[in-house]
């Protein structure tokens, strides 16, 4: 029996951006329960990863950005069902939209709890050096959204690079 290409095409993980300046991977495990709502999304792409796609329990990585060197730090999974951004109503907030309303939310968010960190950061330039990656979205020219489907073998690969 062959798979649908919805089936097929079902990320089997995501990897989310941060500025570990603004917000790190130690600030979520210092977090109560280690879980924060990922909030501030505000590409139409990377939302709708979050609303369709994104199921509790997915495997998550960690990825700084905006630091040198970027790259992978650790390990988190999905903890909720897709709700609104409160973000978006804060009228002094950086997030704020004022085209969004409680009965029309423009813009929905996931919690995300902390796994572990990873023994070994994983660099950028380690993973674009690998051969296994070269289909990973991170890893292409042009790709700067911050929520990023990954597929079973490339999560593998990325979790073996960083110590098991």
């Amino acid at each position: 029996m062959t798979k649908s290409l919805e089936e097929t095409a079902k990320p089997y993980a995501w990897l989310l951006k941060t500025e570990p300046d603004v917000y790190s991977f130690d600030d979520m495990l210092a977090e109560p329960k280690q879980t924060t709502p990922w909030d501030g999304v505000r590409n139409y792409q990377a939302r709708n990863f979050m609303r369709d796609s994104m199921q509790v329990d997915d495997p998550v990585l960690i990825y700084h950005s905006n630091c040198k060197p970027p790259g992978i730090v650790g390990l988190a999974r999905v903890a909720s069902e897709a709700y609104p951004d409160a973000t978006q109503f804060e009228e002094d907030g950086k997030y704020f939209d004022p085209k969004a309303s409680p009965d029309k939310p423009r813009w929905i968010l996931v919690d995300v709890q902390a796994v572990r960190k990873f023994s070994v950061y994983v660099p950028l330039n380690t993973l674009k050096e690998d051969a296994r990656l070269a289909e990973m979205p991170l890893v292409k020219r042009g790709n700067r959204l911050s929520v990023i489907p990954i597929s079973k073998a490339q999560f593998e690969v990325v979790v073996e690079l960083a110590g098991g």
